[in-house]
């Protein structure tokens, strides 16, 4: 079985304000990226659940042209509030390495 990071040359994520996150993962070939879409892994359903986010907040990306995924989510605790762990939501993507694409 292969896993997301052996397809990609990048998996991030950063914030796109204080009150967001954004991943980005931008594939080595075109032949990893349709396996990767084409497996259903990779969803706007899958952020919305590894991430305890209402669906409809999720803004998911295909640029195919890019070779690259890109989503949007509400971060669940505000760049720089006390409970913050991650003020640059740089540690967020770490569900996404592993994830098994069939």
């Amino acid at each position: 079985m292969t896993e997301l990071w052996q397809l990609t040359k990048l998996i991030r994520s950063k914030n796109a304000g204080p009150f967001e996150l954004t991943f980005d993962i931008m594939f080595k070939d075109g032949e990893g990226f349709r396996a990767a879409l084409k497996s259903g892994r990779l969803s706007a359903e899958l952020f919305a659940r590894v991430y305890g986010v209402p669906l409809d907040k999720v803004r998911f990306f295909v640029l195919e042209p890019l070779l690259t995924i890109k989503v949007t989510i509400p971060r669940p605790i505000f760049s720089g509030e006390l409970k913050d762990g991650d003020m640059y939501g740089g540690q967020f993507h770490g569900p996404l390495v592993r994830l098994a694409i069939e």
